[in-house]
């Protein structure tokens, strides 16, 4: 069997948000929005109910609490249910947590961009604060005393004034006759009074993860279900001009074969095209592929050579590019200075792969009509964007969105990669074409080969040096493909979120500044990775900054705390995006906090102790996505060579932390991960084809190439919650090429690491 897939079908209804709940019951909702309005359901939720439903109460006390995040390790979805908790005034061991597919009801879905906790913290409170106080209130008119005299902690209402307490089931039924209070209504506990905000509860998912009983998408699995995987073009953009099906099919276990439409336009979330084999088991859908021996077509993009795009890369950060900050006069500054107080760099970061642990898959199940007609679609994978996924596949469906139900597996990592389904659309299609479920699965080399690769970037730094070695003007450029690449045909500049992230914020105080971007070709599909463009733009800032304080001959901690200046909110005026799309009332950018996360780092370390040879320290801070970190990081470089990380420090201020273990977790994993990108990782290609393809070519760091010992500091704080999850990964790099420098005189301008030459003495 070998045909092409073609598709049609209407939508049919869509399954309910949630299962009914037993006995009787209020479901407290959330509507997405500004201002969330609420509203009080009897019984289950019905497929028809509009709001965004998180809270649930049963009369026996047990709280249901909706997780709408993916959990990828992060502890996400143990960390928002504990902000409603909390404010609910619950006992955490009567909560349950249960994860919501992907539905627009619950608002954005997308658990990327260190986000969650941000964009919902004050809703996962409101929820909570609304349910504590209609359970307040029905306890008021029990007793017949006013609602002010009752407080609802621990899972039970007291009466301040007698004593008397009711447990938060017993209060359901009246609970749920009562009108919905408005936001103005509520009275949030203070910080520390719910008694499970700032705590390291046990993750909702330890006990799966530890007994290997938790459901990854590599699990998922439905009854009849063929496996498939895909033969993809090399070289992006080509279509297969031949291949043996009959060869293919002939293996045991092998059930049919089936051409995929290669991608047309943009790459968008579209599967990439290709020849797919199915089969009763992965290993037979593997050796079916081997079997099929692809010819493959014509590619615009299979001159690509990264060797030769480097250097392209390099000559356009050096040109003049588009402007997108600017402060004094530079032009005047270069002009007057002289030629030994002008130092200049040049920075390279390939391009990057996400590979995950557990490689993009996805199970799909179509359902049709007596007419053969496709009626839905249903879902099981490990995905970080569910709406995307639901929208995606119905669109290759020709469904309505609610035809199309995502269900929300747990990752076995994502880093982004997961947000973006055409591993999922695949699936969907090959169920439609086989009507019956299909489990598609990517290796290792299709994962690294076929990736949404995190943007190669060549940067360009200089600076005028004054007084103590103080740059009295700075110019700054990078050249890199830009993620719209992907999404609209012959995109080439970075767009403003890209040049916001760690470029067109720069903190330091400098009279003379210009912020520059040149135009890159894509020859690959450009997607976001863990912490984005702060990968390469903290690496030439952070660096560069501590180039100008050794040619000063100055103490690089020093220096760069003088080079952010007095403590003061940077005013970004007229930046685009400079802020990750917060207000700078709420989120200013606050150099007080960059330099307190700065010095602690530097106590911990024990900056300015004396080490021996080859032996030293480097430092460095950035603010992402709200937060600011601060990496030192200890190296050792033997003569011949051979680097070693006895030691990382880390600090980070997030504001308001929900569960502080989770934070640092996330600080050594940005360790480990930051040190794979620096000693490591890079993707290469040529004649349009990347030449990495499992972990011996594309390398991550192993146990004793990491940092020996990592340790962090999490900051206390009442401010705003800000990101966490990539927030540790940007100033890595740069600190550990800093102490590099220091150890052998090598300056790191090129990652990664690996194979240069560090030998000294």
């Amino acid at each position: 069997m070998s045909t092409p897939i073609t598709s049609s079908g209407p939508r049919p209804s869509r399954r309910a948000l949630l299962a009914a709940l037993g006995g009787a019951s209020f479901v407290l909702a959330v509507r997405a929005g500004a201002s969330p309005a609420l509203a009080v359901l009897r019984g289950s939720a019905a497929p028809d109910f509009e709001p965004d439903l998180y809270l649930a109460l049963a009369s026996d006390g047990t709280v249901t609490i909706i997780a709408h995040r993916s959990e990828m390790g992060t502890g996400i979805r143990t960390s928002l249910p504990m902000v409603v908790a909390d404010e609910l005034g619950a006992d955490w061991d009567r909560c349950r947590i249960e994860q919501a597919p992907g539905d627009r009801r619950l608002g954005d879905q997308n658990t990327d961009g260190s986000r969650s906790v941000r964009q919902f913290y004050q809703r996962m409170r409101v929820a909570g604060a609304t349910a504590r106080t209609m359970l307040e209130r029905a306890a008021a008119d029990r007793w017949g005393v006013d609602a002010a005299e009752c407080r609802g902690r621990k899972h039970r209402v007291t009466n301040e004034a007698t004593g008397d307490s009711l447990d938060y089931g017993e209060l359901v039924e009246a609970a749920a006759e009562l009108e919905v209070p408005e936001r103005e209504e509520l009275v949030f506990l203070a910080p520390g009074e719910g008694g499970i905000v700032g705590t390291n509860v046990p993750l909702a998912d330890l006990e799966g993860l530890v007994r290997g009983t938790a459901t990854f998408g590599l699990d998922a699995r439905r009854d009849d279900q063929l496996y498939a995987v895909v033969a993809r073009s090399p070289v992006l953009g080509a279509a297969p001009v031949g291949y043996d099906a009959e060869a293919a099919e002939a293996v045991p276990g092998v059930v049919g074969v089936v051409e995929l439409p290669t991608f047309q336009g943009a790459p968008l979330f579209q599967p990439l095209g290709g020849v797919a084999v199915l089969a009763t088991s992965t290993w037979a859908a593997m050796k079916g592929r081997e079997a099929l021996a692809v010819e493959w077509g014509e590619s615009e993009h299979a001159d690509y050579d990264s060797v030769a795009y480097e250097e392209e890369l390099a000559e356009t950060a050096r040109a003049p590019g588009k402007v997108w900050r600017e402060a004094g006069d530079v032009d005047a500054a270069f002009a007057d200075a002289g030629e030994a107080d002008v130092h200049e760099a040049d920075y390279y970061v390939p391009l990057l792969a996400h590979a995950p642990m557990e490689p993009p898959c996805a199970v799909a199940e179509v359902a049709f009509d007596s007419d053969g007609n496709v009626t839905g679609c249903e879902v099981w994978c490990p995905t970080q964007n569910p709406q995307a996924a639901q929208d995606t596949v119905a669109g290759a469906l020709e469904l309505e969105r609610d035809a199309v139900r995502v269900n929300v597996t747990l990752l076995g990592g994502g880093f982004g990669r997961k947000s973006k389904p055409d591993y999922v659309v695949e699936a969907a299609l090959l169920a439609r074409e086989l009507g019956q479920p299909v489990h598609v699965l990517w290796t290792r080399e299709d994962d690294i080969r076929h990736d949404y690769y995190h943007a190669v970037a060549g940067l360009h730094l200089s600076a005028v040096q004054g007084e103590k070695g103080l740059p009295t003007a700075w110019l700054q450029r990078s050249a890199f493909p830009p993620i719209s690449s992907t999404f609209a045909p012959g995109a080439r500049e970075g767009g403003a979120g890209e040049m916001g992230l760690g470029f067109t914020n720069l903190p330091y105080a400098i009279p003379n500044l210009r912020v520059e971007n040149g135009p890159a070709d894509a020859h690959v599909r450009i997607g976001w990775l863990r912490s984005v463009a702060n990968i390469y733009h903290a690496f030439g800032v952070c660096s560069f900054a501590d180039e100008l304080a050794r040619k000063a001959g100055r103490d690089p901690l020093e220096f760069l705390l003088e080079l952010l200046g007095p403590d003061r909110h940077v005013d970004l005026a007229g930046v685009r995006y400079g802020n990750h799309g917060a207000s700078q009332e709420e989120y200013p950018v606050d150099t007080a906090r960059l330099r307190h996360v700065t010095e602690r780092a530097a106590k911990m370390a024990g900056w300015g102790r004396e080490l021996p040879a080859g032996r030293a320290l480097g430092i460095a801070c950035h603010r992402s996505f709200l937060s600011y970190c601060a990496n030192v990081v200890e190296v050792e470089v033997t003569k011949d060579g051979k680097l070693s990380i006895p030691a990382a420090w880390v600090v980070i201020d997030a504001g308001t932390v929900i569960h502080p273990d989770r934070v640092k977790a996330q600080m050594e994993g940005a360790a480990v991960f930051g040190t794979s990108l620096a000693r490591f990782s890079e993707i290469s290609a040529k004649g349009g084809a990347v030449e990495q393809s499992n972990f011996d070519s594309y390398r991550i760091a192993r146990l004793q190439e990491s940092p020996q010992e990592i340790e962090v500091e999490v900051v206390e704080s009442d401010a705003p919650p800000g990101g966490v999850g990539e927030v540790g990964v940007p100033p890595f790099a740069p600190a550990l090429c800093n102490a590099i420098a220091a150890a052998c005189g090598k300056r790191v301008r090129r990652l990664p690491i690996a194979d240069q030459d560090l030998s000294w003495g």
